[in-house]
């Protein structure tokens, strides 16, 4: 056992499976937060056209793959804020022209669609030196990025509008994201592949959902669930020789089903703590009358007490009953 886990070719695979599991579902998080969960799919059918113009061309996949991700991630963000389009059309306007102009260009290049499948489906074990050496560097920016720029990316993500008025450059931001997000698939395509990597950058921030109350700790738990599945995918796969790509993802939903029921009781237990948020009911105007409606214990309505004053909540507002030693005093509104 422990000389398949110290050869070289599974200590590479350990790498660029860590350095994934960690990019990917940080990345993956902003594109929840944006609803955009199918981005990474679309990018992925893109870069089969710059993995295949690699293959004809004789270059680095990787490098045409960068290159080509990143061009397709410009195209959708400036259809997507053109509003000419919304962003699901733009992502399969491009998932179609991207995946049809790959095939064109692997059967131009005669034997490349072999070498497409490693791509497609991925193949850790067979990642070289220099891809690890481009996968650690990548997904490193991305990494960095995403989490020093945590608030300005969760700003833009979360309410453009808002950013907009803050100040804050949306345009840039989320064109920032939607190249880190292809950056990220051009790095997962030989870990999980381009058919499968949409299932990383999703999945974790899903089950890391069920339990953060906040977006950095739903970021930083979805990229501790991506490291944990693609260091077992890795290692299940290689003791009984399955597709890593496809091993990966499976161990992501498996913890996802797992962890589905604690989740439930989690939210449970919180609706429990929280009958009904204060925001809920109408804010109470202001006016010279006096309300005419005597609050007491048999009035029907609900009562919560808070010390030296009671508040009944009587067709949608709250009124404060003051307890005094002179008897009830009844708020104004």
């Amino acid at each position: 056992m422990w000389d398949l886990l110290l050869a070289p070719f599974m200590i590479r695979a350990v790498i660029a499976a860590t350095v994934t599991g960690l990019a990917a579902p940080g990345i993956g998080t902003y594109l929840v937060q944006r609803r955009l969960s199918l981005m990474g799919d679309g990018i992925g059918h893109i870069t089969v056209t710059g993995v295949a113009l690699g293959l004809l061309t004789g270059t680095s996949p990787t490098y045409t793959a960068v290159v080509v991700a990143v061009i397709g991630a410009l195209a959708i963000e400036l259809i997507r804020t053109s509003g000419k389009t919304t962003g699901d059309l733009a992502l399969a306007l491009l998932f179609y022209g991207g995946i049809s102009g790959g095939l064109v260009l692997v059967q131009l290049a005669g034997n490349g669609a072999f070498a497409l499948q490693g791509y497609l489906f991925g193949s850790i074990t067979t990642i070289s030196p220099d891809d690890v050496v481009v996968a650690l560097v990548l997904a490193g920016i991305v990494v960095v990025a995403g989490l020093a720029l945590m608030p300005q990316l969760f700003a833009v993500s979360h309410d453009e509008d808002f950013a907009r008025a803050s100040g804050v450059p949306v345009w840039f931001y989320n064109t920032l994201v939607s190249v880190l997000a292809a950056v990220t698939v051009s790095v997962a395509m030989r870990t999980v592949g381009l058919l499968l990597v949409s299932a990383l950058m999703i999945i974790p921030v899903a089950t890391s959902q069920q339990f953060a109350r906040s977006f950095r700790a739903t970021m930083l738990l979805a990229m501790v669930g991506g490291l944990v599945a693609s260091l077992g995918g890795v290692v299940i796969s290689a003791f009984l020789n399955l597709p890593p790509g496809a091993t990966i993802v499976l161990v992501s939903l498996a913890g996802f089903v797992a962890t589905s029921p604690v989740g439930v009781v989690l939210e449970r237990r919180r609706r429990a703590r929280v009958p009904y948020e204060a925001e809920a009911l109408p804010l109470h105007e202001t006016t010279e009358e006096r309300h005419r409606h005597v609050h007491g214990p048999g009035c029907g309505h609900l009562a919560i007490e808070h010390g030296d004053h009671v508040d009944y909540v009587h067709d949608g507002h709250r009124h404060a009953v003051h307890v005094t030693g002179e008897g009830q005093h009844y708020d104004e509104h």
